[in-house]
């Protein structure tokens, strides 16, 4: 079974076909590697998990892996790519609870998923609903001060809002008593590969993405380009680069930032 690219989910065997898509592979390896400190033997509920490759990597060290989506078409290619006796998928219903009973994980998992959520409060009122006393949040989701300029609109045309830490941390702690925010960064020459990504759809977006454009227009206009562009043609032979995933920071005050990990509990 095949799963159909759409920008916004990694999947694995198109990950070496340009230097911008493996790091963006990268950048989601490390980030579930830096979350198996809070999953290692334990109940984990993987919020948005696309694919799947992330909840299976996970499932190697955790005690039991739910892994949900939206998509019923992701759900399906992940269950048969990834089967393990310690891993389940599901489809959930983005406008209805989880499924799930109170206090059921130990820790939660939200990968790049916040910045398509529309009702925030739900959404983490939900997560802190399922997740026992003393479990842990990590939510990672991109950093707009190195993607977007001041007041301007995603150029993603997935993405409903991106956050800067001040307002991801604001948002957080309105259901959540204990809130960091770390940041993700790394060896320059590896991130520079992404920082000039941005940096450049940043540009090309900007008469779309102007804060006065209505949301509607801004990602019909957006569509309309990616259309006019076309898909990328693929690389028959995978690239091999010279760096890996050890080249990805997270920690406290790294700039420039690509991405900004929460750690919450209840």
């Amino acid at each position: 079974m095949k799963l159909e690219p759409t920008g916004e989910r990694m999947i694995l065997e198109h990950y070496k076909s340009s230097p911008e898509d493996y790091v963006i592979y990268l950048l989601h390896i490390a980030t579930y590697d830096f979350a198996e400190q809070f999953t290692r033997g334990k109940r984990v509920l993987d919020y948005g998990c696309g694919s799947g490759y992330g909840a299976a990597r996970i499932a190697r060290s955790a005690g039991h892996v739910t892994a949900v989506d939206v998509a019923d078409d992701a759900i399906d290619y992940a269950r048969t790519q990834f089967p393990a006796d310690n891993l389940d998928f599901r489809t959930v219903d983005p406008l209805r609870p989880l499924p799930f009973g109170d206090r059921s994980f130990d820790t939660v998992l939200s990968f790049q998923v916040f910045e398509h959520v529309a009702d925030t409060s739900h959404y983490l009122s939900e997560i802190r609903r399922v997740l026992r006393p003393g479990g842990q949040l990590v939510l990672v989701t991109p950093d707009r001060s190195t993607r977007l300029l001041p007041m301007q609109k995603p150029w993603n045309r997935w993405h409903l809002k991106e956050y800067d830490a001040h307002a991801l941390e604001q948002c957080v702690l309105r259901s959540f008593r204990n809130v960091e925010v770390l940041r993700m960064s790394g060896q320059r020459e590896v991130i520079d590969i992404e920082l000039r990504r941005c940096k450049r759809l940043m540009w090309m977006a900007l008469p779309f993405t102007l804060p006065f454009i209505p949301d509607r227009a801004r990602v019909a206009m957006l569509n309309m380009v990616h259309a006019l562009r076309g898909r990328k043609p693929s690389t028959h032979e995978p690239l091999e680069f010279d760096f890996d995933e050890s080249a990805i920071t997270i920690g406290p005050d790294l700039s420039p930032s690509l991405n900004l990990v929460v750690l919450a509990t209840p």
